[in-house]
């Protein structure tokens, strides 16, 4: 302990603003006095000031939200500021409330807790109290808004939300002690005493199981305390400071005067500034470097050497620290020539709030690491900010949801190789386009994996029923059976008609996972040059396209195929169709069939057809392995395994709102099981059926975790794993630093550093 910092035997004590005695706490009488002489505000900056300095009291102050209601209104998005009667009225009534304030009694070990709650339809209050010589003294003060469900809710479930929350609210006084619950609402004495809860109420009930309390009715003329509290919630919105009564640090909402100030200037001291200088001292770096600076002297290498590296980073920018009205600055030369910023050096406890406040909130825009950073460095300065703010924009859940993650990556290809006709077809409907005058307005597509022989057949819908009809009416019965039939997950695909169809014919029937039409891309790549071939067919009015069809076909069925190296005809039939060209100039002469024209041409046919099967198969072969080392070269990212929680890409359209302005990513979900090397089940969300995903549209989850201290020195991932953001390479202690040491030490070499 610092013997400056400590006072002993004293009958009074003021800690962070408060003044304890043998009485209880109340406020300390030099941070009231700075309200009552606060002069009105101007604007909603220095309205949000006050406000702030007002809230850290609200505790001792009952009723607070309903005295500052009008003054809350004004700090709305979009509401000008209009400094009407009525907000005049509420900042001289709250400055004469906190003026006022009573003094809280200390909780006396050993004397029953007494928790009085009740609800309304705004909101539920809760007082926590104890029984002494001179009658109940209060000790805390709880209150908070319903939420928008939580409003309707019925009399007797709001009444157990608030003995819920006020309990939990209240557990470290409870927990472990026989207290006593009072409500006025009869009730809950024999609610309690359910035997076969349901639903929330049986998870209430349970959390209630873990505390011994004694239930007590009390009328509503006598249990005025907890209900001024229910009526009087907080009217600007969920409150931070109205769940956290008790023992609090500097939030954000604290550090927003901070930085709506200007970080150069020597003003007076305000609460906000207090609390951020006493968390200065707190922090042990910062305190160290104070110390030094107050010394007036630069300390020599043997002073700092004990101390770590953020010490060390500090101490080698000397002339640009100084303490201006109690806090510590760094002076900075900006990237504009002649542009001198001061800097606040801000301590570890503050670092996430901070980096919430340049980051998050509402005027600030959710941008990525660079502007961030230049918004930060405008006002704060801590060693290490860079790799701090890398990783907070990185693991920034908002950020996440609408732009996706910036490690997502796909998974290697597989290859799906088909080495016979109809081994695997796959399907498709492709449509809707306008409505032809034969009624059609879909395509029903079908191609062989191997021959690459394409079908289309114009339908006028794509139920069920016409899509299995027409697949065995016009090609099953024509090709014959395929041995494997693959589909996306359509109604119509993965209905019981089409199920029994393949039950019957003896087809295998499989599907692609949601989203991921590329395990299907032979048809999906179809698709686009159909609907290129039928646009430049189709006339103006676009009511003939399925006219226009078979001549596409014809010609698709005609062409060289890339990867295999001949045409589907070829392939499927051993021979090539005679196309317009034939009958212009005469088709190619065909080979002279010797003895006997049915089996010679039999023999002949059967060997053709073998010759191109094999050709094709060679073909397909070294297409599919230029293809997947193209495809590989770009893949990145580690494999998940079971448990692990990802990010699941799920854009979602909703009726009346914008796909544009919706998230696209749902996370944290969890991984159930791996079922092959590309294929997941993961849970959605709790209570929610797993589903099968492909590892395309999964990105691992990167939790928020607390700001790093050294400089250099990047926080572990979810497994012990270098940062997210970028891997762990080993890094050369920085130029200033060994400047450092060279200039102010008498001992030669770094190695201390």
């Amino acid at each position: 302990l610092h013997p400056a910092k400590c006072n002993l035997l004293q009958r009074q004590v003021k800690f962070l603003g408060h003044v304890v005695d043998a009485n209880g706490v109340s406020t300390d009488p030099d941070k009231v006095r700075q309200v009552r002489d606060w002069p009105a505000p101007e604007n909603v900056s220095e309205l949000q000031s006050f406000l702030g300095l007002a809230s850290y009291y609200r505790r001792f102050v009952r009723g607070f939200a309903d005295i500052a209601a009008p003054l809350h209104r004004l700090t709305a998005k979009g509401t000008p500021f209009e400094w009407t009667p009525e907000c005049a009225a509420a900042f001289h009534r709250l400055r004469e409330a906190l003026a006022s304030s009573p003094v809280l009694a200390l909780p006396i070990p050993g004397r029953t807790f007494i928790v009085d709650t009740d609800a309304s339809d705004q909101g539920i209050g809760a007082v926590l109290s104890q029984a002494g010589d001179g009658g109940e003294r209060v000790v805390a003060f709880y209150s908070r808004r319903l939420s928008r469900p939580e409003k309707n809710y019925c009399v007797t479930r709001r009444e157990l939300l608030a003995v819920v929350a006020g309990i939990k609210h209240f557990r470290p006084y409870l927990y472990g002690t026989r207290f006593l619950l009072r409500t006025d609402h009869a009730s809950l004495t024999w609610l309690l005493n359910f035997k076969e809860p349901e639903g929330q109420i049986a998870r209430w009930l349970e959390l209630l199981q873990g505390y011994d309390f004694e239930v007590q009715h009390r009328p509503g003329r006598l249990h005025t305390n907890a209900d001024a509290l229910s009526r009087r919630p907080c009217s600007a919105g969920s409150c931070r400071h109205c769940v956290r009564l008790e023992e609090r640090r500097a939030t954000a909402e604290e550090t927003c005067a901070v930085l709506a100030a200007d970080a150069a200037s020597d003003g007076g001291s305000t609460d906000d500034t207090e609390l951020f200088r006493r968390a200065q001292e707190a922090d042990p770096e910062l305190a160290v470097v104070r110390g030094f600076l107050q010394s007036g002297q630069r300390p020599p290498w043997t002073a700092v050497a004990p101390h770590g590296p953020t010490v060390k980073s500090y101490c080698s920018q000397w002339d640009s620290l100084e303490v201006r009205g109690g806090l510590l600055y760094r002076r900075w030369e900006g990237p504009v020539p002649g542009q001198v910023l001061w800097q606040l050096l801000v301590p570890r406890s503050l670092k996430e709030d901070v980096l919430q406040r340049v980051h998050g909130p509402a005027g600030i825009g959710h941008f990525g690491v660079a502007k961030t950073l230049h918004r930060l460095r405008q006002r704060f300065h801590w060693a290490g900010c860079r790799q701090d703010v890398e990783l907070f924009v990185h693991c920034c859940d908002a950020c996440t949801a609408r732009k996706g993650p910036s490690d997502r990556s796909h998974a290697p290809l597989q290859r799906l190789q088909s080495g016979a006709p109809m081994e695997r077809v796959g399907v498709d409907v492709l449509g809707p386009f306008p409505r032809t005058d034969r009624g059609n307005r879909y395509v029903l597509v079908a191609m062989d994996y191997f021959t690459k022989w394409p079908e289309a057949y114009a339908v006028p819908d794509q139920s069920a029923a016409t899509t299995a009809e027409r697949l065995v009416e016009e090609m099953f019965c024509r090709f014959g059976a395929p041995e494997n039939l693959h589909s996306d997950q359509g109604r119509n695909f993965e209905s019981q008609v089409m199920k029994e169809v393949c039950d019957r014919l003896g087809v295998r029937k499989t599907r692609t996972t949601p989203l991921h039409p590329q395990s299907d891309g032979l048809v999906e790549r179809f698709n686009r040059t159909l609907t290129t071939q039928l646009s430049v067919l189709t006339s103006r009015h676009q009511r003939d396209w399925d006219r226009h069809l078979p001549l596409v076909l014809w010609a698709c069925r005609s062409a060289v195929q890339e990867s295999t190296g001949c045409t589907p005809a070829l392939l499927m039939f051993g021979r090539e169709l005679r196309t317009p060209v034939d009958l212009a100039f005469g088709s190619p002469p065909e080979p002279e069939v010797g003895g006997e024209v049915g089996p010679e041409y039999l023999r002949q046919l059967r060997r053709r057809l073998e010759s191109a099967h094999a050709f094709a198969r060679r073909h397909l072969t070294e297409a599919g392995g230029r293809q997947k080392r193209a495809y590989d070269t770009q893949c990145r990212g580690c494999p998940l395994a079971p448990g692990d929680r990802v990010w699941v890409y799920n854009p979602r359209r909703k009726r009346g709102l914008c796909p544009k302005l919706t998230d696209s990513w749902v996370g944290p979900c969890v991984i159930l099981g791996r079922l092959s090397d590309v294929v997941y089940r993961v849970r959605m969300g709790p209570g929610r059926r797993p589903v099968v995903l492909h590892r395309d549209r999964l990105a691992p989850y990167h939790p928020k975790e607390p700001a790093p201290g050294p400089p250099g020195e990047s926080p572990p991932g979810p497994a012990g794993s270098p940062s997210p953001h970028r891997p762990r390479r080993v890094r050369r202690l920085p130029l200033h630093l060994r400047d450092f040491v060279l200039s102010g030490s008498t001992v030669a070499g770094t190695a201390d550093c």
